[in-house]
């Protein structure tokens, strides 16, 4: 019985349900050792395989789920912070959501990974969650979920009506207007992006910004809505840590990233944040910035950077 090719979209799926790649990379484990050691008793005339491992990822997924708070995004949790210089203290205590490495998946880019939207789905119940991705990303059957999480095919409706009009009223905006990585407006606005931020160009790269545009910088509790506070914002990181930051660029959750090197002292670079970007209309709507060091981790990226070696790649 060959299980390692669904390794990846079972990544992706637990992912979707915690909000977090690093607990889902366990529990993928787990499902297949679990399927591994009862393999003698999968029935094939009952289920595929891929319907089979579906079902042991989602029990695994809810057990992990019981009594867990929800991970969000800062945005989730309070109003807009209008203080360019309040305190950066991290709240540690705040299971975070975390962003999804596409590179560690063979799964495609699509917008059911988008991080807004899996904010959204950390809105919902356990069951609301499992039943949402199942239906609407998956598209198994309603009798396949039913059979998946032990319930009437009655009971999987009315949770994804349930589902469904939790995440339409959490305003993740609309899929069809998010650019894709590959995009070339989009690949436009990031490069355009880059070069204003390696620069330190702060007026130029708040032109490139939606008038409405959202940052967020996960550990950080606060965050800001606005290009005119989101400027004065990385104005601030400017004269903190210095001009001459160097970038590398990536995608996360199905969306364009620039991994950002802060300038050290001494010389070099050091990895400091992933950013994450939504565009849309050619202009940042969104940029969530994940600074902790284990979700960094997760990208594979080298910690320390040289020039020569930054100068190299271009």
């Amino acid at each position: 019985m060959e299980l390692e090719p669904y390794r990846g979209e079972l990544l992706a799926f637990c992912y979707r349900m915690l909000g977090s790649f690093h607990e889902a990379e366990d529990l993928v484990q787990e499902t297949l050792l679990r399927a591994w050691k009862a393999r003698d008793r999968y029935d094939p005339t009952r289920a595929s395989v891929r319907t089979w491992l579906y079902r042991i990822a989602t029990n695994a997924c809810l057990t992990a789920l019981e009594g867990r708070a929800r991970r969000p995004l800062p945005s989730g949790l309070g109003a807009p912070s209008d203080d360019p210089g309040a305190p950066l203290a991290p709240a540690l205590d705040v299971p975070w959501l975390e962003p999804f490495p596409d590179a560690r998946s063979d799964v495609d880019a699509r917008s059911d990974l988008r991080l807004a939207w899996v904010a959204a789905v950390q809105l919902l119940p356990a069951r609301q969650r499992a039943v949402l991705v199942l239906r609407e990303v998956l598209e198994f059957s309603a009798a396949e979920v039913a059979g998946q999480l032990g319930i009437t095919v009655a009971a999987v409706n009315s949770a994804l009506q349930r589902a469904r009009a939790t995440i339409a009223g959490a305003g993740t905006g609309d899929p069809g207007e998010i650019r894709e990585p590959g995009d070339a407006e989009a690949v436009a606005a990031i490069q355009r992006y880059t070069r204003a931020f390696e620069a330190a160009d702060v007026p130029s790269l708040v032109r490139l910004l939606a008038d409405d545009v959202v940052l967020e910088m996960p550990p950080l509790a606060l965050w800001y809505r606005g290009s005119r506070a989101y400027g004065l914002f990385i104005d601030r990181v400017f004269r903190t840590r210095g001009p001459g930051w160097r970038t590398r660029e990536l995608t996360a959750n199905g969306q364009p990233a620039l991994a950002a090197y802060a300038p050290e002292p001494g010389g070099g670079h050091r990895l400091h944040s992933l950013q994450v970007f939504d565009v849309v209309g050619g202009r940042v709507a969104h940029n969530v910035t994940f600074a902790d060091p284990r979700v960094l981790g997760a990208f594979g990226l080298p910690s320390g950077i040289s020039a020569d070696e930054f100068d190299r790649e271009r």
